[in-house]
């Protein structure tokens, strides 16, 4: 009995002292814009041109096509555990861009570094 007491006692100190060795790495998701390209979005531009400067959209909701959402969130793992977003809208009349709207500027808390940007 005192072995089974002393197994379970040396079994919960290694659980306690190995829970902090778990490696939560850092998740980024979405499109990360550069402010240079979100300031080369005007009105008049066609669907492509935005795709081409942009990329594809993050949302392209089928229920509101006028609309496609550019969404950025990263969320650090083990440094400092902050989330970053940044939400960008472009919105569309027919084929054109009628106006853009940058919701959430929070942006990337760190400098991109050049394999950051690859």
């Amino acid at each position: 009995m005192a072995l089974h007491r002393s197994l379970v006692f040396a079994l919960l100190a290694a659980a306690a002292l190995l829970s902090g060795c778990v490696y939560r790495p850092d998740i980024q998701q979405g499109n990360l814009l550069s402010v240079k390209d979100i300031e080369q979005v005007q009105v008049g531009m066609t669907r492509s041109q935005v795709r081409f400067l942009l990329g594809t959209p993050m949302v392209s909701d089928p229920f509101a096509p006028h609309r496609w959402d550019y969404i950025y969130r990263m969320e650090y793992g083990r440094r400092n555990r902050s989330i970053d977003t940044a939400h960008f809208i472009v919105f569309f009349e027919g084929d054109k861009v009628a106006r853009a709207e940058m919701v959430d500027a929070t942006g990337p808390a760190r400098p991109m570094s050049d394999d950051d940007k690859k």
